[in-house]
């Protein structure tokens, strides 16, 4: 996607995860973290720590005021790690499921007030592209 922030985190030399920072709508102000993936091998390890920290760094340092995501409502791991991060439900339906009746859950952070505008660094090699170039954050 045009503007998007790749990432792909490794561990050990394999990659271990994977998210994405998408501008979503400059007037707004948001950024929304998609595809984010965590290898089931490196969770617990601090990947998805990783991964959020560099995708709203990325995101506060374009001036973006919040990050926004949906996370599936079963997915309780993933949901607590978003609301560790400081991602609070916004109260608005997400997508509508498979199933036709349920709903993804969407969760906003935001950036204004957050650590996020510091300088602070993932301490996982993250290699991150944009229009085919890439690069390697430590």
């Amino acid at each position: 996607m045009p503007g998007a922030h790749n990432l792909v985190a490794v561990v050990d030399g394999r990659p271990a995860g994977m998210a994405s920072g998408v501008p979503v709508d400059q007037a707004e102000g948001f950024v929304e973290l998609i595809s984010m993936w965590v290898s089931p091998a490196a969770r617990g390890k601090g990947v998805g720590d990783c991964l959020i920290r560099e995708v709203a760094r990325w995101a506060a340092e374009r001036g973006a005021t919040s990050l926004r995501l949906s996370v599936m409502p079963d997915n309780k791991r993933a949901a607590a790690l978003y609301e560790r991060h400081g991602f609070t439900d916004t109260g608005v339906p997400g997508d509508l499921l498979p199933d036709g009746t349920g709903r993804e859950r969407a969760l906003a952070k935001d950036l204004m007030n957050s650590w996020t505008r510091s300088t602070q660094r993932s301490s996982l090699p993250i290699h991150t592209s944009a229009y085919g170039l890439s690069s390697t954050v430590l």
